[in-house]
């Protein structure tokens, strides 16, 4: 008799997806960038071409291997040679300054960085910047060509079925402490993942899904792991362009395109018609939408899929359904099919409307945890649920409302922006003896970091002083985290255990 409980066993692993497609489907496109298409075949030959190369230059399964590529087409080369040789792949912000990729490449423990040509003068000054020498590996363009063979025992037992638990990428998310923290994503969490959004929108054979921002960020990486669980096409865009993306738009090729608010408002301005019906959705993420913004695009009828994620859940746990955007908007939508919202309430999690309290989420796309922190893991995932640090409410219908999202935090064109992390470097600047930042309502960006400074006694925040602020921070920040603007105060609103009062300090914003 067969054993029942055996053979209900859960599955444990996930096939090679990249081989599948490409013994299956060898002549579709995989990855189309403005310059070239490459099909699954071509795809498949060079990520274990590039594999064997990484392999024969050290490279082993389970190491921890940074990526820096400005150009998308390397990226996505870089990922599946990594997928490929079993790695853990590290994708870096090169938007950061190569002293924060350096804390980034020394927190994980990284063996190896890997640029493309282009990013590879920056891949140099990230490398000499760590305490630690980590060798740095250009991969060339080349490499599309797919020359060289796999060779080797080890080789062979990289390849193969995929562990659902095994850690695919580790990638980094600030804390409200503004130290970053690196959020381990599984293989598991890009396939229930891909199930979640295949069951919101649907799954056309003939996908093709627009990301026409750079990689890194865990939106991207989503983008492109969806589309190879489908074996569907992943359309990249180095950099947004707004007339670029209204015209891939307008062409008719694109189902489905991932944008935040800020490049929403921008393609808004060059619009004045829908777009083709092929465009099933626009998902818009990364950021709360401002209402004028989604009025106007719904009121010209386009698709706009609100949605409520974090690097944590890998990407999106609520995506608002088209058919409830006008009658709900403003809202996130309601879970994904394998997902869990609750908020925290006076007395545990409550799906009760109305409740005000901290976002929680449950569900096989929550990350394993950070990097090599222990306490923070259990804090983030306590009681069984994952501690968004955003504030929200369900309403009557299951529906999410976000009313702000983690208290602090700045999003700036889709950027989180920690002020802890900008505060720390103004207190190392001469002369600033407190620092408070908050973020400014800036039509173009959402907003934009402003920094109130208690200077010593008898030092005046001139301009002079203020651009030399400026310049210092720029070598020290990303160039989008440093305040447009210093204002000098006497004393920050403080709390009496000593906790900065932000919503004072936006008040002093709004008052001018």
């Amino acid at each position: 008799m067969m054993n029942l409980e055996r053979a209900q066993a859960p599955v444990a692993f996930l096939p090679d997806w990249l081989s599948l497609h490409a013994e299956r489907r060898p002549g579709r496109v995989a990855i189309a960038t403005e310059e070239r298409s490459v099909t699954y075949a071509e795809l498949h030959r060079a990520a274990k071409a590039t594999a064997a190369r990484l392999f024969a230059l050290g490279v082993r399964p389970g190491q921890r291997v940074g990526v820096i590529c400005h150009q998308g087409l390397m990226h996505a080369l870089c990922l599946h040679a990594l997928i490929t040789l079993r790695a853990v792949m590290v994708p870096l912000n090169w938007r950061l300054s190569p002293a924060e990729l350096a804390y980034q490449v020394e927190d994980c423990g990284a063996d190896f960085v890997l640029c493309d040509e282009a990013a590879a003068p920056f891949a140099e000054q990230v490398a000499s910047a760590a305490a630690r020498r980590v060798p740095t590996i250009v991969v060339p363009r080349e490499a599309w060509e797919g020359e060289g063979a796999i060779e080797g025992q080890p080789m062979r037992e990289a390849a193969g079925d995929v562990s659902l638990t095994a850690v695919h990428a580790i990638v980094y998310t600030s804390g409200t402490t503004g130290r970053p923290k690196g959020a381990m994503i599984t293989y598991q969490n890009h396939w229930y993942s891909a199930m979640a959004s295949a069951l919101q929108f649907g799954l056309d054979p003939e996908e093709r899904w627009l990301v026409p921002m750079p990689l890194f960020h865990v939106g991207g990486m989503g983008v492109l792991m969806r589309s190879l669980i489908y074996g569907t096409t992943a359309v990249v865009h180095d950099r947004f362009d707004a007339e670029k993306v209204d015209c891939a738009l307008a062409s008719g090729e694109i189902t489905l395109v991932s944008l935040v608010p800020t490049m929403l408002a921008r393609l808004l301005k060059l619009r004045r018609e829908p777009y083709p019906p092929q465009l099933r959705a626009i998902l818009l993420g990364g950021a709360g939408c401002p209402r004028p913004v989604l009025e106007r695009a719904l009121e010209l009828g386009l698709p706009v899929a609100q949605s409520y994620g974090l690097t944590e859940t890998n990407t999106q746990v609520a995506t608002i359904d088209l058919a409830h955007a006008l009658r709900k908007m403003g809202s996130s939508g309601r879970p994904l099919a394998n997902v869990r919202i609750a908020v925290q309430g006076p007395d545990g999690p409550t799906t009760a409307p109305g409740v005000e309290g901290e976002i929680l989420v449950q569900g096989p796309t929550v990350f394993a945890g950070y990097y090599n922190r222990k306490e923070e893991t259990e804090r983030a995932l306590a009681g069984g649920w994952l501690h968004t640090g955003d504030i929200g409410r369900l309403d009557e219908e299951g529906f999410l409302y976000v009313l702000d999202r983690r208290q602090d935090l700045i999003v700036s064109g889709g950027e989180n922006i920690y002020p802890a992390e900008i505060e720390s470097q103004l207190l190392a600047l001469p002369g600033v003896m407190d620092a408070g930042v908050v973020g400014k309502p800036d039509d173009e960006w959402g907003q934009v970091p402003v920094a109130f400074v208690v200077m010593e006694a008898g030092t005046v925040l001139t301009d002079e002083r203020s651009r030399a602020f400026r310049e210092e921070l720029r070598s020290r920040l990303a160039h989008y985290k440093v305040p447009v603007a210093f204002y000098q105060v006497d004393a920050l609103p403080r709390t009496a255990s000593g906790k900065l009062m932000r919503y004072e300090m936006r008040k002093w914003v709004m008052q001018g």
